[in-house]
């Protein structure tokens, strides 16, 4: 069961060999990274592969089908993911994971290791999405990562259980990173005042923004 030694040996070698795969022979120049997910599933059964953001979407579904054919046996999941997933972690690739047009079943597949199902010869398929953003998003609610960081510190000077802080996930632009620092400082009612100023009587509650529709005047 993995992970084993067998497990390591083999995901040092593939890594290497999907991402030179990707990079080098199909020339899809925005693959970052690929994680073959170890536990339990033998490398085989789900593939991460982190893409610079904004790539094409031809691009990414290139490389899905690229890593797809490399191995007849290996790719039963294969996730394209933006650069601040880490594809490594499964709660990261599960959350980047809400596809609707953005899924591909490709059929005939090898069954490779453990044994054969008893439908269609033993045949298998493997299931392609591509989880990247589609457009601009607000980031997870998370602390600021030297926040975290300074926690993490705090936390072992105490004696507490240690603590591994999280990547952010989503945009993160200048804006938000200014009111981040006016909360930290304390300026909560001028932070409010702005935010207030910010809202429209226009608009319901939760309505859907459409493209374009900022309320900002011409």
């Amino acid at each position: 069961m993995t992970p084993s030694e067998s497990s390591v040996i083999r995901r040092v070698a593939m890594e290497p060999l999907y991402l030179h795969h990707l990079r080098s022979v199909l020339g899809v120049k925005a693959v970052k990274r690929i994680a073959m997910h170890e536990p339990l599933t033998s490398l085989y059964a789900v593939i991460g592969i982190q893409f610079v953001r904004g790539t094409p979407e031809t691009e990414i579904w290139r490389a899905l089908d690229g890593a797809s054919t490399l191995h007849r046996f290996a790719g039963k999941w294969i996730i394209a993911v933006d650069d601040d997933i880490d594809p490594q972690n499964a709660d990261a690739l599960f959350w980047a994971m809400s596809p609707q047009h953005d899924l591909l079943v490709v059929p005939h597949k090898h069954p490779g290791h453990g044994p054969r199902g008893p439908r269609d010869e033993g045949e298998t398929a493997a299931v392609l999405i591509n989880a990247t953003l589609k457009g601009t998003y607000a980031p997870v609610a998370l602390p600021k990562r030297e926040l975290m960081e300074q926690a993490k510190l705090i936390r072992e000077r105490l004696g507490l259980p240690p603590l591994k802080p999280e990547s952010h996930l989503g945009y993160w632009p200048a804006e938000l990173e200014r009111q981040a620092r006016m909360a930290v400082a304390s300026d909560y009612f001028a932070l409010g005042r702005e935010t207030g100023n910010q809202r429209r009587n226009d608009v319901a509650m939760n309505a859907p923004v459409e493209r374009g529709d900022t309320g900002d005047e011409e």
